[in-house]
């Protein structure tokens, strides 16, 4: 699968401003600054569809991409504000993670949240905690690991290696995961083919 066509649809406050849930949603989240952006417009062949920021943290809202692939499927991409920024009051974190868990808990379109975590990075206690959570919420979810291209491959290998291995201590069998570069595009062609396959059991339902 590849993508024919993406657009900017809506940014939304809130899961209930979400546009109507008639085909299968993909989001992505991570901490700030984990390459969010730059990853959607890898994979959506854009380079500016989602934009990018010097500033972590400027994602505020909910917002929605449409996606034509080059079967003729329509589906969503998302990209949701991230967690974990310090320099943000205490009011406006706890409504982000509200608005963030009322739209992960409630959107009844959404095949699997995509949970970015940096490959240059030994396992941070945040990302465990928040996929921790998506288990208790019942949220289907998969691991892209970032910036693959900003290590040695060593490395990258060792950390991803390393985080899944944290994450066997409370779950039974590892998520999906992919490492992925923005840069190189390594990644690209798996991950859409995971989504691929989701759409396809979507439209079977």
């Amino acid at each position: 699968m590849d993508i024919k066509d993406a657009s900017y649809l809506i940014s939304s406050a809130n899961y209930s401003q979400c546009p109507t849930p008639d085909r299968p949603e993909y989001a992505f989240i991570g901490r700030s600054n984990v390459g969010k952006s730059s990853l959607i417009n890898m994979l959506t062949n854009k380079k500016s569809l989602a934009k990018t920021s010097a500033t972590p943290g400027k994602t505020q809202l909910i917002n929605h991409f449409e996606i034509v692939s080059d079967d003729k499927k329509k589906w969503y991409v998302v990209d949701l504000p991230g967690y974990g920024y310090a320099k943000v009051s205490q009011s406006s974190r706890r409504r982000w993670e509200e608005m963030i868990q009322h739209y992960l808990r409630k959107r009844e379109n959404l095949q699997c949240i995509f949970v970015l975590i940096d490959s240059r990075h030994t396992p941070q206690k945040i990302d465990l905690e928040f996929i921790n959570t998506l288990g208790k919420w019942e949220v289907p979810f998969a691991v892209i690991f970032t910036k693959a291209d900003k290590n040695k491959p060593g490395a990258t290998r060792r950390n991803v290696e390393a985080f899944i291995q944290e994450l066997l201590k409370a779950w039974e069998e590892a998520p999906p995961f992919f490492v992925t570069s923005a840069e190189t595009r390594e990644g690209r062609d798996l991950v859409l083919s995971y989504i691929n396959e989701m759409n396809a059991a979507y439209i079977a339902k």
